[in-house]
């Protein structure tokens, strides 16, 4: 028996998520409606909806030695995520995400996330006895390439089951398609990855097929109004389930931590696909990237799901 169900490798960054009714003109002020102040970053996220999840979850991410790095750390102690890889880089600054979201749904970004908060190869050398002891590891693809194959070619010597969220980067893209065990992109990420609009089910699904020839047991690709599912000779297309959209941040993350979780649990594509909707579907209703996951908020939206439209398995 492994001592982790999945090591999580990515952005831990402070979230700071402020709500107005639209964003002032040069010169002029708006008021804020809802502020939140918490643990965020793609890494951080990803381990968070697994932690929720009840999986036993570590997170190898990068913090400065700063006040802001230890309030991080301690918080995402207290969400039962073991915080025992992550770096405290002497001298850096911990980085920070601000999203701002507007009442018509509108929503922008601003990032201050310094290059010292990126994963090295020293950091990847440091994980290895974490990436021993766990069922799964989850990479995000915003780290250096190099970074990204090293921990990859770790984790397949440790056994792990590998899986990559995001655009794999060029330079490494044949060999992280062979070891990886998982590979998901969203819509943006997908259209890059493949070179095609990925605007109907059939194109996703021919997409997904060419991908799968290059060594993953499953490919997920998000077409835009749905996400096709590919393993084996197999494939699903999900809608997207109809609920009001507040933000879609953190919405691939949870879907990501459910479909790893899920597939740690033994459940077959068809199964761990339908829980990930869900719970993409669960996180867009409100402000904000902190998933807010429950076994029966889970099954709520998987009620909703069973009334819409499915092609596939």
């Amino acid at each position: 028996m492994r001592s982790l169900d999945v090591l999580v490798a990515g952005r831990m960054a402070r979230d700071l998520v402020l709500t107005v009714p639209d964003l002032p003109d040069a010169h002029a002020a708006a008021r804020v409606g809802e502020r939140q102040e918490t643990l965020g970053g793609k890494g951080a996220n990803l381990a968070v909806a697994s932690a929720q999840l009840g999986q036993r979850v570590a997170l190898l991410g990068v913090v400065g030695d700063d006040e802001i790095g230890g309030r991080l750390i301690a918080r995402a102690e207290l969400d039962r995520i073991d915080c025992s890889p992550v770096v405290r880089r002497p001298a850096a600054a911990t980085g920070l995400i601000v999203d701002v979201l507007e009442d018509d749904g509108r929503w922008h970004y601003l990032e201050d996330l310094p290059p010292s908060t990126m994963l090295t190869l020293d950091d990847a050398a440091h994980a290895a006895r974490w990436l021993r002891s766990a069922n799964s590891m989850i990479v995000e693809l915003q780290q250096p390439p190099e970074v990204v194959a090293d921990l990859v070619d770790r984790a397949r010597a440790a056994d792990c089951r590998v899986v990559l969220d995001g655009l794999l980067p060029d330079a490494h893209r044949a060999a992280l398609l062979r070891a990886c065990d998982v590979l998901r992109a969203d819509h943006r990420e997908a259209r890059l990855l493949t070179g095609d609009r990925l605007d109907t089910a059939a194109a996703g699904i021919r997409a997904a097929r060419s991908l799968l020839r290059y060594g993953p047991a499953l490919v997920v690709l998000d077409i835009g109004d749905g996400t096709v599912f590919a393993w084996g000779d197999e494939h699903l297309v999900l809608p997207q389930i109809d609920t009001p959209v507040v933000d879609t941040t953190g919405a691939g993350d949870a879907f990501t931590a459910t479909l790893t979780a899920a597939r740690n649990h033994g459940l077959p594509p068809p199964k761990a696909a339908r829980w990930a909707v869900a719970a993409a579907a669960a996180t867009v209703g409100h402000p904000g990237g902190r998933p807010r996951l429950t076994a029966d908020i889970l099954r709520h939206y998987l009620g909703r799901l069973k009334s819409q439209a499915v092609e596939g398995v």
